[in-house]
């Protein structure tokens, strides 16, 4: 008796109506046929080919698509779609923030369809709010924010992968063997994304430069300027070309210039400082009139259009500062030496020159490239001798040498009366409604192999606000000059817009639960109410949560060919003129200012708010990456402190956890609440707290805590506390 044979049952492909919708979707002025069709989804049987063709006519009949010509089809659009920029959360899932809308849309995990952190998308909007959301779907990619990633490699037969650094990479990158480029395994890496095929899983790339061992100093300062995509070191063209320039002081270029040399100059900068790009002059008239001039290094001079040492500087557009080091805008040759308003040398200067009265009335301004002569360097600490004594006596302890020491009595009666005007002018700005950012600034004490010894704070003092004020005034007139003049020229202007109604709402509900009150009536009321908060917090507990948290509440200052005046500092008017050697937005508005004074026409526009743009990004990046640094620093100065308890201010509180930042050196951690095993506590959203669903215990943001360190993760740049209680000041 013969068996009978089983038929085979055909094996359906699996969401196919969704997956046929998304194809056609995402390339929405394309057609496509049912051979297309499965090539796409990587299936050449004819079962399959057969399904996608009967899908195809169900989906035709439902008006989901439609026959454009005999067996081609395109979706039918019925939908409205977005653009806007993808902003990841460490979990997979993300929010779109769009100007269409007044919230950020939310986007499931399963449907970012392979979006990335930061690129930006479009996508479209479910009709009915879920999870009280706006909720969407991502169907397009239009362009990568990047596709250079840090991070660890894992090393296998024939193949590899590479574990992204940054939690907002949600997927490990997949590296052919013959793309590791000698890494080995566990390396830090850079890589490139190359391909994201439809059927994989995760991004193909290829590692472009091995960084070293994780944890190792300069493996992770490497990595932090890699991860932004920020230089390590100039190309070799841009330093020759550097170094070849003519950086003699010529008779023939002094000849152009008005010779300032005589005029008493001086520069005040931070004692470790290397590169002096502004000094001021200062002069009694016969009127009773003060001339002061600021001075700025003439960079423009030595850095002209089209060359490639002028490509590289816009490239970077920014010197980046990181706790170790700094990676410079310009070649060594022109920062340190040629641009360096160093003492005792003749320099080309672009400068702003004002004659006022004791009222810091301005009776008579005027711009132009000078050269001049610093008679005299002092660092912040020995001018704030001279304002602190009134007299020209520098102690020991605070001078450049080490040595007490008189300096020269003309030069500190200069610095007493600017000082006396800087007061004058500060004092003016804060009655116009400017907004005073003395944020505490950490810094920290190196040995020689750049191990952390100690932590201190850097805070501003009269001489650091002179020297702010001086540099204001040039910015805001240098600024006022061009935009005052008819008809409109083309300028880079550095502006910041009003603060967001709903973040100053926010930033009330916090500051509240520490006892402060703002008023939001009007711009005076709210810029009054913002200095005084962030002076009555000035010495307290929470004042770097203040601070933080009232920056954060303000917009973004940026650069603009549009002016809208500068909130901030409360003026109609303002740019950045006086630092070329570590900002490319200086040497534009240097390039611009002489091109009108000769007379000139105004500048391409659209050109020039490219150029803004793009330096507006780069000094984000330059920020981030500053930040990063010294997240990674704080965290090895702690594994040196494993064992000590620390006081601290609970900064932060969320669903995960609370965030606790120590007073003493403002390293901040986070305490998992899976570590807080006295009870069960939950988040509580209102009160900014995690509560105890037993014990009721409660701990709330400003709340002082004890800390001890759990972990320290150099690579991932994360602290973990133990939370040992609330701390009891006895």
């Amino acid at each position: 008796m013969s068996k009978k044979r089983k038929r085979k049952s055909k094996k359906g492909i699996s969401n196919l109506s969704n997956t046929i919708l998304s194809i056609l979707k995402k390339e929405r002025n394309q057609t496509f046929n049912y051979k297309q069709i499965a090539a796409k989804l990587g299936v050449n049987d004819a079962s399959s080919r057969n399904q996608i063709i009967k899908k195809l006519r169900d989906l035709q009949g439902k008006k989901e698509i439609e026959e454009v010509e005999r067996g081609k089809f395109k979706a039918v659009i019925n939908t409205e779609y977005h653009t806007g920029i993808l902003d990841l959360s460490g979990k997979g899932t993300g929010y779109v923030i769009c100007d269409d809308f007044d919230e950020d849309v939310f986007i499931a995990s399963n449907n970012i369809n392979k979006a990335l952190n930061g690129d930006e998308v479009e996508f479209y909007v479910y009709k009915r709010r879920k999870r009280g959301k706006i909720e969407g779907e991502i169907v397009n990619i239009i362009k990568r924010e990047k596709n250079e990633y840090v991070g660890v490699i894992q090393l296998h037969e024939k193949y590899a992968f590479v574990i992204a650094d940054s939690n907002k990479m949600y997927k490990d990158i997949f590296i052919p063997i013959n793309k590791v480029n000698k890494a080995e395994d566990g390396d830090k890496v850079l890589v490139r994304l190359e391909d994201w095929p439809e059927k994989a899983d995760s991004p193909y790339g290829k590692v472009i430069e091995v960084l070293g061992k994780p944890g190792e100093h300069n493996t992770e300062i490497h990595a932090i300027l890699a991860e932004y995509g920020l230089p390590f070191e100039f190309p070799y063209e841009v330093e020759k070309f550097a170094n070849d320039l003519d950086t003699s002081i010529t008779k023939e270029e002094i000849a152009r210039r008005r010779d300032m040399r005589n005029d008493l100059t001086f520069t005040i900068d931070p004692k470790d400082a290397k590169d002096f790009d502004d000094a001021l002059s200062f002069t009694l008239l016969k009127d009773g009139l003060y001339e002061i001039g600021i001075h700025i290094a003439d960079v423009s001079h030595y850095v002209k259009e089209g060359t490639v040492l002028d490509d590289e500087a816009y490239e970077r557009a920014t010197s980046v500062y990181l706790v170790d080091r700094v990676v410079p805008m310009l070649p060594e040759v022109l920062s340190n030496n040629a641009c360096s308003l160093r003492p005792h040398e003749e320099k080309y200067t672009f400068s702003a020159v004002f004659q006022m009265n004791d009222k810091c009335e301005i009776k008579n301004q005027w711009f132009g490239r000078t050269v001049t002569y610093s008679d005299a360097r002092f660092a912040y600490e020995e001018a704030q001798a001279i304002i602190e004594s009134k007299t020209n006596e520098i102690p020991q302890e605070v001078s450049l040498t080490g040595k007490a020491y008189q300096t020269d009595e003309k030069i500190a009666e200069a610095i007493l009366k600017m000082d006396e005007l800087a007061k004058k002018m500060r004092n003016k700005r804060m009655r116009n409604g400017a907004i005073s950012f003395d944020k505490v600034e950490v810094k920290f004490n190196l040995d020689e192999e750049a191990n952390p010894i100690g932590v201190f704070f850097k805070t501003s003092k009269d001489a650091n606000k002179l020297i702010e004020e001086f540099m204001l005034l040039a910015n805001r007139k240098v600024a006022e000059f061009i935009g005052k003049q008819s008809p409109k020229k083309t300028f880079v202007y550095r502006v910041h817009d009003e603060p967001d109604v709903s973040k100053l709402a926010n930033l009330q509900g916090i500051v509240s639960k520490f006892g402060y009150k703002l008023n939001f009536k009007d711009r005076k009321t709210t810029s009054a109410s913002l200095n005084n908060l962030l002076s009555e917090v000035v010495g307290k507990k929470e004042q770097n949560l203040v601070d933080t948290l009232t920056i954060r509440s303000m917009s973004k200052a940026e650069y603009t060919t549009h002016n809208i005046g500068h909130y901030g500092l409360a003026f109609d008017y303002y740019s950045h003129f006086t630092s070329p050697i570590r900002r490319y937005p200086d040497v534009m508005a240097h390039r611009l200012l002489q091109h009108y004074l000769d007379g000139g026409k105004s500048a391409n526009e659209e050109a020039y708010e490219d150029k803004c743009k793009h330096s507006s990004d780069m000094e984000n990046l330059a920020t981030k990456a500053e930040r990063d640094s010294i997240k990674y620093m704080q965290i090895r100065f702690m594994e040196d402190h494993k064992d000590q308890n620390f006081v601290g201010v609970i900064s932060g509180v969320t669903d995960w956890g609370i965030y606790v930042e120590i007073i003493e050196n403002k390293c901040e951690g986070m305490v998992s609440v899976r570590d807080m095993n006295d009870d069960h506590y939950a988040f509580d959203q209102d009160l900014y707290a995690m509560i105890g669903r037993s014990t009721k215990n409660m701990y709330q943001l400003g709340d002082e805590v004890v800390v001890k360190v759990k972990n320290t993760d150099l690579v991932k740049k994360h602290l973990d506390f133990n939370l040992i209680g609330k701390y009891e000041n006895e």
